[in-house]
């Protein structure tokens, strides 16, 4: 069975994105785009919806700097909203229940599968057990003013258990976790 790993950037305070702050806050160090880079050569299979596949396809249609890597992998998109097929090459529309097509998928892939983006994907998925790792890059800032795209909300209770960590030049923390969804509060009566 391959691999699940759910990856977000967030702020400090929970954020994956703020108004009028440039992309990764304006922090991409060095350390933290060389790590990006020697990532990205890791095959997997990208699972995304359909907002952020419309979001990184203007970024590639405007020459964004570094897209390539994404709209030459495997990309399965996730909708039963869009119609037309993703216009990337390697990339498939799936308009079947996600949490289905990702158990199959679990099954059947040779590469691990990796979400990009895609909050209410990635909250489906970890509601459903199938994610094996969880993967954040905690920015050093606080968004509490312009912050929007809250990335916990909804989520179940789930306990991390630390598998990794990074602190890059930029004040960036990698933290890597695998997962268990909880019923409720460890020692809570049923």
């Amino acid at each position: 069975m391959t691999e699940l790993t759910v990856d977000l950037i967030t702020s400090l305070d929970g954020f994956g994105a703020a108004h009028e702050w440039p992309g990764l806050w304006g922090m991409g160090s060095p350390d933290y785009l060389a790590w990006l880079a020697e990532d990205s050569q890791t095959e997997h299979v990208l699972l995304m919806g359909a907002t952020t596949y419309r979001l990184f396809a203007q970024f590639a249609e405007s020459g964004e700097p570094g897209m390539e890597d994404l709209t030459n992998r495997r990309a399965l998109v996730f909708s039963r909203t869009m119609e037309e097929p993703p216009n990337w090459p390697h990339s498939t529309l799936v308009s079947e229940d996600a949490v289905t097509a990702v158990r199959s998928l679990k099954d059947e892939s040779d590469l691990p599968l990796r979400t990009i983006g895609s909050l209410s994907l990635c909250r489906s998925l970890l509601a459903a057990g199938l994610v094996d790792r969880y993967r954040v890059v905690v920015f050093p800032v606080v968004n509490g003013a312009t912050g929007y795209d809250r990335i916990y909300d909804g989520w179940p209770d789930v306990r991390l258990e630390l598998v990794s960590s990074r602190t890059f030049d930029g004040g960036q923390q990698l933290l890597e976790y695998e997962p268990t969804v909880l019923d409720g509060p460890p020692g809570a009566a049923a």
